[in-house]
């Protein structure tokens, strides 16, 4: 297996995210898309998402004074 197929085999999208709307919620998401040209609501609702989770994580960082339980960048130390 070439180094290139391993790295997409971990990119794959696997798991399955549904997401229900309210009538005017649906309204809003469609006239967006369709004033701005949103081709594929699907990638422009996952790239939305992450954006705000990549957002707070950055925002929520600890601070050299700040105790803080670990989160998802925290590396372990091993020694």
């Amino acid at each position: 297996m070439k180094k290139s197929s391993i790295k997409e085999e971990g990119l794959k999208r696997t798991n399955r995210l549904s997401l229900m709307l309210n009538s005017r919620e649906a309204r809003a998401l469609g006239i967006y898309c369709s004033r701005y040209r949103v081709k594929n609501k699907s990638e422009f609702m996952r790239e939305t998402i992450m954006r705000a989770i990549i957002k707070r994580f950055d925002d929520d960082h600890p601070t050299l004074w700040e105790e803080t339980e670990p989160t998802l960048f925290t590396r372990k130390l091993s020694r």
